[in-house]
């Protein structure tokens, strides 16, 4: 009788064990997931406001992983944009923008944190099979295939929706140099940009005042570094909902309106403006072929005129490279016929 009233005790405390485990691992896994919980909201919350959400309808997750794959440690990107006008021909331009990068000083190790966005299935595959970083943009049925004229309507609407994807970005918590793929690297420019934090957005011009603070100089959005924080997001949101009350005008001028009355001062960004003796282009050439860092070929009209100037550029930066320390004291760029001819048609 003993030995059975032993064998029910015994019974009852793995009974009751048991459940006291159970209903233990049942709280504790409650309370864990409401902290999880909790500390994603807050986190959330505390660097994006509700409306700058980032946007995983469109980009989904194929987007974050193009962007970890290329980034630097402090989540730092090199963006540039392409459809199929920019990889097919002869020399297309996506080509001559890598040679850039196989040529130029200290520029080779910088592919591997580019970021080439695809408009279209064409260049996307061209991406792929250069085993770049790649990501395709869905751009809800709007055709971006081909070549569009320099201020048409739709040279526009592509301007404005790469806005609204590099907007995105900035909230999925990437800073991001972007480069327009007719800018050629010459050198690594991240020793000419300042690694200042305060500095929100560094960005190119057109021409240059002599004042890297000065908000008259004319900017060109075909270049330029920023930071993702709570400012920018704001800027390109601001910037973005102006699309539809400036019919005529390219996202540049429309930044370019905001810079010079004061708008993205009170948004609380600081701009410095770079410097085109480094940034240069084919509106302002840099007179310094041993402190250039990039090439645009800004100030010009049609692909086919851009790829064969920038081709020229090459020609002439192997010309410096392989001259005598006497021969590149006068050193001059061959005049950029093709783009300055392109207005003309």
């Amino acid at each position: 009788m003993n030995f059975k009233n032993s064998i029910n005790e015994y019974y009852h405390y793995i009974v009751y064990t048991l459940l006291t485990v159970t209903l233990l691992y049942i709280f504790l896994l409650s309370s864990s997931a409401k902290s999880i919980n909790f500390a994603l909201y807050t986190t959330r919350n505390s660097v994006y406001q509700p409306s700058n959400k980032f946007n995983t309808k469109i980009h989904g997750d194929k987007l974050e992983e193009a962007l970890a794959g290329a980034s630097t440690e402090d989540k730092t990107v090199i963006i540039t944009i392409v459809n199929k006008a920019y990889v097919e021909g002869d020399k297309p331009m996506l080509d001559i923008f890598l040679d850039g990068f196989w040529l130029g000083e200290g520029t080779e190790d910088l592919i591997k944190h580019l970021l080439i966005v695809a408009m279209d299935q064409t260049s996307y595959k061209r991406c792929m099979f250069l085993h770049l970083h790649c990501y395709k943009l869905e751009t809800d049925g709007v055709g971006f295939i081909g070549e569009k004229l320099y201020m048409s309507k739709d040279f526009i609407k592509m301007m404005w929706e790469r806005t609204r994807f590099l907007g995105d970005i900035l909230k999925s918590g990437y800073s991001f140099v972007f480069t327009d793929t007719d800018v050629l690297w010459l050198r690594n420019p991240f020793p000419r940009l300042s690694h200042n934090n305060s500095i929100d957005l560094q960005i190119s011009t057109d021409e240059f005042n002599g004042n890297q603070w000065s908000e008259a100089n004319l900017i060109n959005t075909g270049f330029y570094m920023i930071r993702s924080n709570n400012r920018t997001i704001a800027l390109f949101d601001k910037w973005y909902t102006k699309k539809d009350n400036s019919t005529g005008l390219k996202e540049q001028d429309v930044l370019q309106k905001m810079i010079r009355e004061g708008e993205v001062r009170n948004l609380g960004l600081k701009v410095r403006f770079l410097d085109t003796v480094y940034f240069s282009g084919f509106c302002q050439n840099s007179k310094d072929v041993r402190a250039v860092v990039t090439v645009h070929s800004n100030c010009c009209r049609r692909i086919k005129s851009k790829t064969a100037d920038l081709t020229v550029v090459i020609h002439d930066w192997k010309r410096f490279m392989s001259a005598t320390e006497n021969e590149t004291s006068w050193f001059q760029w061959t005049p950029h016929d093709h783009c300055r001819d392109s207005w003309r048609h």
